[in-house]
């Protein structure tokens, strides 16, 4: 079909020969005629060398961090054995932007390659295409498209920090502490705090080798990280990233360190952040949630149970908040506070009053110096006790 340079000619060489109706010069017959031939003879090129092409795609990656450039690679095979000329390539990452690509000739049956680099900022899933590719007569006045190619998917997480240390956690012996687990292949037993079974535990996070010398079935208590959702916390857009940084980054310190973990998001169930492609994909979707009711939120995860540490991600702690952690400190033996503000709340001391350790953090500073911090303090404590 003409493109826009096309369809201005035919336009002109129609008001010409309307004109030369008019007024009866066979000069403006000629040059209107003219025009419209070209623009028919474009048409007719640009079927003569209809484009077949596959169309591939490759990522460098279909998941990134916020913040991070990854690379696409549009793989394109002429599949005639004419050669294409003139061949425009578009590929548009939904909302990061588009990217435009020429290719002056395409011999038959060959293959090309063309790369651009995306930055993915903000955290989200993004549809990556369809390309398009068209071919075009040498003047431009008509265009005929290839059909489109794939449609790709990229997942850009939140922000994760490098997180060290872990809050104290008690186990079933109330004298023992564990603060990370330990791994066989460093020479010593699997230990993560433990619980006796009940009915209705999931039988996969039951720890075996300890059931054996117990002669009791023993359940792998669940760390659980808890992001609230609530707009009226926030005090910025900023304050709810930092959250949502934070809880990606616990999910993350979690998971690569060996233990169990249900993340809550704002959803009616959690997540099992062993599905750690899930658990992130959740945190890249997240967003404030006014009708949230946290406190319901923390009477699922009660009947659910973990019994490991229970990590609360805000900005402000409110008073429910602190509902919260009153209705859930006998189902978990550890509570870390972490709050994305610029402010102190009066609500903290009533966290620290029920022997909470907090991280307090401005959206503008980084989680893992503070993280650092809280972690030292929470092994003082135990130490002292």
């Amino acid at each position: 079909m003409p493109t826009l340079r096309g369809w201005a000619l035919l336009g002109a060489g129609l008001a010409l020969t309307i004109l030369w109706w008019v007024f009866g010069d066979p000069e403006l017959l000629l040059t209107g005629t003219f025009f419209v031939a070209a623009v028919l003879a474009a048409i007719g090129y640009v079927r003569l060398h209809d484009p077949e092409l596959d169309i591939g795609r490759r990522l460098g990656s279909t998941t990134v961090h916020n913040g991070d450039t990854t690379t696409v690679t549009l793989v394109l095979r002429n599949r005639r054995r004419r050669a294409l000329r003139h061949l425009r390539i578009h590929d548009e990452v939904e909302s990061l932007g588009l990217a435009a690509f020429e290719i002056a000739k395409l011999m038959g049956d060959e293959t090309a390659s063309a790369t651009y680099r995306v930055t993915c900022r903000p955290r989200g899933v993004y549809r990556v295409g369809p390309a398009r590719a068209s071919t075009s007569d040498p003047l431009s006045l008509a265009e005929l498209s290839a059909p489109d190619g794939p449609i790709d998917r990229l997942v850009v997480y939140p922000t994760v920090e490098e997180l060290t240390g872990f809050p104290a956690i008690r186990g079933q012996d109330p004298a023992m502490n564990a603060s990370r687990p330990e791994h066989s292949q460093r020479g010593g037993e699997d230990f993560y705090t433990l619980r006796e079974y009940q009915l209705g535990d999931d039988m996969r996070r039951v720890h075996w080798p300890y059931s054996a010398k117990t002669e009791e079935l023993m359940i792998r208590q669940l760390e659980t990280p808890l992001l609230d959702v609530r707009p009226s916390v926030y005090e910025s857009a900023g304050a709810f990233e930092k959250a949502v940084s934070g809880a990606a980054s616990v999910v993350t310190h979690l998971v690569r360190s060996g233990f169990d973990a249900d993340l809550w998001a704002g959803d009616p169930d959690p997540i099992d952040a062993s599905r750690y492609s899930a658990a992130m994909e959740r945190l890249a979707l997240v967003e404030p949630n006014d009708q949230i009711d946290i406190e319901a939120v923390a009477s699922r995860i009660r009947l659910k149970g973990g019994g490991g540490a229970l990590v609360l991600i805000t900005g402000v702690a409110d008073r429910s908040l602190l509902s919260v952690q009153q209705l859930l400190s006998n189902e978990y033996r550890s509570t870390l506070l972490m709050a994305a503000t610029s402010t102190i709340s009066q609500t903290l001391v009533g966290f620290h009053r029920m022997g909470v350790a907090t991280v307090s953090v401005d959206p503008a500073d980084d989680w893992a110096n503070a993280w650092a911090n809280a972690m030292r303090s929470s092994w003082t404590a135990v130490s002292a006790s």
